[in-house]
């Protein structure tokens, strides 16, 4: 599935999506213009996140958008899954490279030099961050945002901007292709916040 590395990238949140929701959560974000959906859980099980991981799979694919588990090569392998997302304390990416051949993302943090070396090991994408204090993560220190732009003149890959984004301070990350998004996407009407939130980057471009 050829999908542009570029625009609104939706994060699950086990508070703001809860699983019995997540699937019609998930529609209503496509609907709005959501272009990548990532499932992100560091509790469950595997045996729990499989059926759910699969119906979201089945659901990105008949509507053309990226379906990223984040750190579980094996829920990712087992799935289908189109990505897979690697932060720092998650296994190294080029041992997720040999068994995995879809799309790779990895969080670089404020850190361009750990960014250069992913691209140079294989990611497709980075993703910086915090940008802006994040509700989600409230103690993940806020990078200068100097370093998209300089991501941006040096790296040949999407970068993805994380952390605190909404519809007031989107237009700060026009050197970002891809907006990764939590608290402003699903608090409130999902669709209308996914449309507000893609128009916003649009016109940052």
């Amino acid at each position: 599935m050829g999908i542009e590395l570029k625009g609104l990238y939706a994060i699950s949140d086990p508070k703001l999506t809860p699983y019995s929701h997540l699937l019609k959560l998930a529609e209503y974000a496509i609907e709005g213009g959501v272009r990548f959906l990532q499932l992100r859980d560091k509790q469950s099980s595997h045996n729990e996140l499989l059926g759910l991981a699969k119906a979201l799979k089945d659901l990105c694919a008949q509507k053309g958008v990226g379906f990223v588990i984040n750190d579980r090569l094996c829920l990712a392998l087992e799935c289908g899954a189109w990505g897979l997302h690697l932060g720092e304390e998650d296994m190294p990416l080029s041992k997720a490279r040999a068994r995995f051949s879809g799309v790779i993302g990895v969080s670089c943090y404020g850190d361009l030099e750990r960014a250069i070396q992913a691209q140079d090991q294989g990611a497709d994408y980075v993703a910086f961050g915090a940008c802006f204090r994040s509700p989600t993560k409230p103690h993940a220190p806020c990078i200068d945002l100097e370093v998209l732009a300089r991501a941006q003149a040096r790296l040949k890959i999407p970068i993805c901007a994380i952390g605190g984004i909404n519809a007031q301070n989107i237009a700060q990350l026009q050197h970002a292709d891809m907006i990764a998004l939590i608290s402003a996407l699903w608090q409130g009407d999902v669709r209308a916040n996914a449309k507000i939130l893609s128009s916003a980057h649009a016109q940052s471009h």
